[in-house]
């Protein structure tokens, strides 16, 4: 590795390690497996998503009946995602809604 390529990478890690979390906003165009449309450019499979238990779907059974108590995410809706430093995994940190 040249000089010149050591000054980039240490300038570039510098940078990074300012914004470790960028926030950005998506929509959901697949259920099952999970994906996440960002700005029309790059589409998020379930790999690359870390999706909290209130995102997940919630059955509940009383007195033989089962209720849904909380929806997974569904094709079409917004999604708020934290970008973990270097890009490789994605928080959901909630659906956005338009009011």
């Amino acid at each position: 590795m040249s000089l010149v390529d050591l000054i980039k990478q240490i300038g570039t890690a510098a940078v990074d390690s300012q914004h470790p979390v960028a926030m950005m906003f998506g929509a959901v165009t697949q259920e099952f497996p999970l994906e996440v449309s960002v700005n029309q450019r790059i589409t998020l499979t379930r790999d690359f998503l870390i999706v909290p238990e209130t995102l997940r779907e919630q059955r509940i059974t009383i007195g033989g009946t089962e209720y849904l108590i909380r929806k997974p995410l569904q094709q079409g809706e917004k999604v708020a995602l934290l970008r973990v430093q270097g890009g490789l995994s994605y928080y959901v940190l909630d659906r956005v809604v338009d009011e």
